[in-house]
């Protein structure tokens, strides 16, 4: 059977899952077409996504189709993913695993803040991708108008496939150009010509050969290849124009044949848990063949022989059935696999071949607490529970506070957040006041060491380290400059993997993301016995003493080098009425942030610049007081930027190796 993978993505309430349902409906699978608003959607199924009306968590659908090149059946699976920007991670895992997408634009608000982030993802993955102008139906809608946002605030490489009628009304039509539409001719020779040649040669020359065949089989070749964008129009709510995106979704974007040859390679972009607590996998098979009872070496699994599959389950056109096999193209839930997380690979897909979307890092932390502190180790779980489900949800652990700190992108994750907490976990919970993750950077040089046996060092351990500055984005790179053989390859692992837990807090408490730390001295006792035969750890080196010392020489070390905390900067694009600009510059300015000159049109102005992270959520608010609803506010992460004025610290969850006698306290047990 051949597959077609297709997301669905859209700003929030430009109305992807209603589209999704239309053409369920439209294929069969289902009989009653459900309503977002009545939380009756096949891919809505969380109670929050029904309660609140957006959706949370990617989901998949499965609709059967026929393919017009070769009239044989494809099984198409939808990815419904969340609208909303809180969410984006959920909309980056999934786009790994698709061969095409779908961007859905409202035929009244048009390219909105979230659609160019998503468009801007789409093309870094060079992903063939249809657009469909929705809600042709409402008051205001104009299909010509937004086709040329498109080309302007997207791509010019579009071609619009048809003409709405009736605007604005519950008579509204999409009508499809015919091949025969002189019009339309000119506009695909116009497109397709900027990427063939021949198609600008055949129609300067009038070749007979340039038939509309001829021009559909090339816009058809553009599509798949990511060069040309086809727009649709019409309305999901109503099933208008639903005949023509379905014909353009197997007619314009690449379709898989089955690859059952060859080891299994495949990606695994979701995971739940089933109510008797069992995670599930949601598989993607690039190639091979998986079968029940094979075995899957994840990344974590090392040289054993890897996880066994007890169940599998594939879309097929319609819910996933059970099945003893899925093969390449397909998607599945995997089941048996106990150490799955998000993002796994397996086979040759591991070594990288298949590209992420790259979206903006959480830039915001916030503590949670119980209202009930009995409940603190179930709170843990279940935050343990929901960062399977997405692993951009970071926790950090207080001991000393006994507080737990988790990464968001926004408040509309947090309330959901607290409310799956309650609804799911039964963990009622308050947050304390969300706050900017900022970051170390390191200023120069520095080196310190201790040497095993010395009255200042009671670990068994020499341990020397020197810690550089390194470009930004190039991670934390751990070097020699002693003798690979000098340490047991157990203490030198246990140097390494401290040295990486022990940047996660600077001085300042924060993550040292960027760096180069180079061990200059080492030293160990061998492992010896007192009379007797029995081993003695206080006159014999163990991989707990580097583990325990590395802190203290690493964080002297760093402190002789210096850092410097920066904090996250959005770079944001803000569109209001000309007459609100002094007030709108006097709250920038109020909120730390850089405008640029303004660029006015009519009564509008428009203009773009860098707002500190930490006052974006505080700008969002007061928007709408200060230009009466009328602005478009648009932010994206951009950079970390040195902070001004006294730097922010954030309390430490370690043992405090900044204070010798504190940080000796703690390990005091060891000796």
């Amino acid at each position: 059977m051949r597959t077609l993978n297709l997301g669905i993505l859209a700003h929030v309430d430009a109305g992807k899952t209603s589209l999704t349902e239309r053409l369920l409906h439209a294929t069969g699978v289902i009989d009653t077409v459900g309503r977002v608003d009545n939380g009756t959607t096949q891919t809505d199924t969380l109670e929050l996504e029904r309660r609140r009306g957006i959706t949370i968590r990617a989901a998949v659908a499965s609709l059967p189709l026929v393919d017009p090149r070769s009239d044989e059946p494809v099984v198409v699976n939808i990815i419904d993913t969340p609208g909303h920007p809180d969410f984006i991670a959920e909309v980056e895992r999934s786009l790994a695993v698709l061969d095409g997408a779908v961007l859905v634009v409202s035929a009244v608000e048009g390219v909105q803040a979230q659609t160019r982030v998503l468009w801007r993802a789409l093309r870094r993955l060079r992903l063939p991708t249809l657009v469909f102008v929705n809600k042709l139906d409402r008051t205001g809608a104009d299909y010509g108008t937004v086709v040329d946002r498109v080309a302007a605030a997207l791509t010019p490489d579009i071609v619009p496939m048809g003409v709405a009628r009736n605007e604005g009304t519950a008579d509204v039509a999409f009508v499809a150009h015919g091949i025969d539409d002189p019009a339309f001719t000119a506009t695909l020779v116009e497109v397709l010509s900027r990427h063939d040649d021949a198609v600008l040669a055949g129609f300067v020359h009038d070749d007979a050969d340039l038939t509309g065949d001829r021009l559909i089989s090339a816009l058809a070749a553009q599509s798949r290849a990511a060069l040309v964008h086809p727009v649709f129009g019409g309305s999901a709510a109503r099933g208008v124009g639903i005949d023509a995106i379905t014909a353009g979704i197997v007619g314009l974007l690449p379709i898989s044949a089955p690859r059952p040859d060859g080891p299994p390679e495949g990606m695994v972009f979701k995971v739940e848990r089933d109510p008797g607590g069992e995670r599930v996998a949601y598989v993607r098979l690039f190639s091979g063949e998986l079968r029940v009872r094979d075995r899957l070496r994840l990344p974590r699994d090392g040289d054993s022989p890897g996880q066994r599959v007890t169940a599998l389950e594939v879309f097929a056109g319609g819910p996933a059935a059970p099945t003893p096999s899925m093969v390449a193209g397909q998607i599945g839930r995997v089941r048996g696999l106990t150490d799955v997380r998000i993002g796994d690979v397996f086979g040759e897909v591991a070594d990288g071949r298949r590209p992420t979307a790259r979206f903006d890092p959480p830039t915001l932390e916030a503590v949670v607490v119980p209202e009930d502190y009995r409940l603190m180790g179930a709170l843990r779980v279940a935050l343990d529970q929901l960062a399977e489900q997405d692993p951009l949800i970071g926790l950090r652990q207080d001991d000393v506070r006994r507080e737990l700190s988790i990464t968001l992108y926004g408040e509309v994750q947090k309330e959901v957040v607290r409310d799956t907490l309650r609804d799911d976990f039964g963990v009622r919970v308050r947050f304390r006041d969300t706050t900017s993750i900022c970051v170390e950077r390191v200023r120069g040089t520095g080196s310190a060491y201790e040497v095993i046996g010395t009255a200042s060092n009671p670990f068994n351990a020499t341990v020397g380290l020197r810690v550089e500055p390194a470009p930004d984005g190039s991670g934390v790179h751990f070097g020699l400059d002693v003798e690979l053989g000098s340490l047991p390859s157990a203490f030198m692992t246990a140097i390494e993997e401290t040295v990486h837990r022990t940047l996660a807090e600077g001085l300042s408490g924060w993550q040292v993301p960027d760096c180069r730390v180079t061990l200059t001295h080492s030293g160990y006792w061998p492992r010896q016995s007192r009379r007797g035969g029995t081993f003695d750890h206080r006159i014999s080196s163990t991989a707990t003493d580097f583990r325990d010392l590395t802190p203290l020489v690493l964080m002297t070390a760093l402190r002789r080098a210096g850092t410097v905390v920066h904090e996250p900067v959005h770079r944001f694009r803000l569109d209001a009425p000309l007459d609100a600009l002094g007030v709108l510059l006097a709250t920038l300015a109020e909120l730390r942030a850089a405008p640029e000159p303004a660029s006015a049109s009519g009564d509008r102005c428009t203009f773009e610049g860098t707002i500190p992270a930490a006052a974006v959520h505080r700008l969002r608010q007061r928007l709408p007081g200060l230009t009466g609803g009328e602005a478009v506010l648009e932010t994206a992460f951009e950079r970390y930027a040195p902070v001004t004025g006294p730097p922010p610290t954030r309390p430490r969850t370690d043992r405090n190796p900044l204070d010798r006698r504190e940080y000796l306290l703690h390990v005091a047990d060891r000796f």
